[in-house]
């Protein structure tokens, strides 16, 4: 929904800068194509309040329309979306699942409306609507102080194939665009086609100096269809410390560019294992790189990479490159999930966990990431030699002083 609003109102000219609320990679990929602008993350507790109010300031200097798309519902988790919401008095549009719903709609809606009245619902779309008669119902059903901006009927409602628990990535979805655009056409329909109030987002006044601690720094990242989960921000980051970033294929290059450090993002290296493990150049170019005493950063998918071997769901093993003795196998369920932080000498470092497989590894772990819920599990974090390894996303400007060390030689 929040990607066709932005597609919408990007064909009528509109610049539109969409965020997502809470840690996400996929959902991203979507709104940065309906959008045509990257997508920032914004979380309260892995970015801070001032971080936050930062990426909207900066924002709001060119957009015409600013879109936060939600995480989970409105109330869910901690930081919900409601707390952004209420922390920079940003209004919000209730969208609503009708399915075998009538009446009850209204009672949600009212929910939604009055739960927490400093987050401010100034209107409420119906999803989901199966004919005429049914939106006639929802809409009597509606308390009469909330406005009521239309609906979208179940027919053009489409499903995006998915993966474990998220969307698969927006280039392996052929058909996207002509979805969107589909979706951009009924919103048309709809109150939506209007911009919705102004509101003011003021610079923060406490954000931590970025100083050029990387200048002069090569940091070659791993950028392809099996490591593509990244945060702009923390791209941004680097650039900002003074790095130069030089992107490469493990699935595709034969070499590593000239660099320095070396950056491994998550992704989905069990999709692509053949392909990988056959890429011998690359593994011989990484090891190098280790031997030569230089710093890697390796997240979940990235780590997998380092490890002697995976095995897939099917049962399926190829070795990797045996930089880091261990195995990974792929669980039909999901493993971990979280927001957590650990400490690193310089300070605290924020991110979260999102994986579906095992690791076994006789490798002792330097320490145990902390998970922001009480009773969650913690995630091992490995240094050996300069690598830093673990399952963990990090989010780079929640401390860039760790961040500055990790990659430094």
């Amino acid at each position: 929904m929040t990607a066709a609003l932005a597609r919408f109102h990007r064909n009528q000219g509109r610049e539109v800068r969409v965020f997502k609320a809470g840690p996400d990679f996929l959902d991203p990929m979507i709104l940065e194509q309906a959008s045509g602008h990257p997508v920032y993350q914004l979380d309260l507790w892995m970015g801070g309040q001032s971080h936050c109010q930062q990426l909207l300031y900066q924002a709001a200097a060119t957009a015409d329309l600013i879109l936060i798309e939600s995480v989970m519902g409105l109330f869910d988790g901690e930081p919900s979306s409601a707390d952004l919401s209420v922390a920079f008095g940003i209004p919000v549009l209730a969208v609503i699942d009708a399915t075998a719903m009538a009446q009850t709609f209204g009672a949600v809606a009212h929910g939604l409306a009055t739960f927490r009245p400093a987050c401010k619902v100034i209107g409420v779309l119906a999803n989901q609507v199966a004919s005429a008669i049914h939106e006639e119902m929802l809409k009597e059903s509606m308390p009469k102080y909330l406005p009521w901006l239309g609906s979208l009927p179940r027919h053009i409602n489409g499903k995006l194939p998915s993966r474990h628990l998220g969307l698969v990535q927006a280039n392996q979805i052929n058909y996207l665009d002509q979805y969107l655009e589909q979706l951009a056409e009924n919103l048309a329909l709809t109150g939506l086609h209007k911009l919705p109030p102004a509101i003011t987002f003021k610079a923060p006044d406490n954000l931590p100096t970025i100083t050029p601690k990387l200048k002069g720094m090569r940091i070659a990242v791993a950028t392809d269809a099996a490591f593509s989960f990244v945060y702009q921000a923390n791209l941004d980051l680097l650039q900002a410390m003074g790095a130069q970033l030089k992107f490469f294929s493990p699935l595709d290059d034969t070499s590593l560019p000239e660099a320095d450090s070396l950056y491994l993002p998550g992704g989905y290296p069990e999709l692509h294992m053949e392909k990988l493990a056959a890429n011998l150049s690359v593994h011989k170019a990484i090891h190098a790189h280790y031997a030569a005493g230089k710093p890697i950063v390796a997240e979940c998918g990235g780590m997998l990479y380092l490890l002697s071997t995976l095995t897939d769901h099917h049962g399926k093993t190829v070795d990797f490159l045996n930089l880091f003795s261990g195995k990974a196998t792929m669980q039909r369920n999901l493993v971990n999930l979280g927001l957590h932080s650990a400490r690193f000498p310089q300070g605290e470092l924020r991110g979260h966990t999102f994986h579906h497989s095992l690791l076994e590894t006789a490798v002792q772990p330097s320490a145990l990431t902390q998970p922001a819920r009480k009773g969650l599990r913690p995630e091992a974090l490995f240094h050996l030699g300069r690598l830093t390894a673990s399952y963990m996303h990090w989010y780079m400007p929640s401390n860039p002083t760790v961040t500055a060390a990790l990659f430094s030689p």
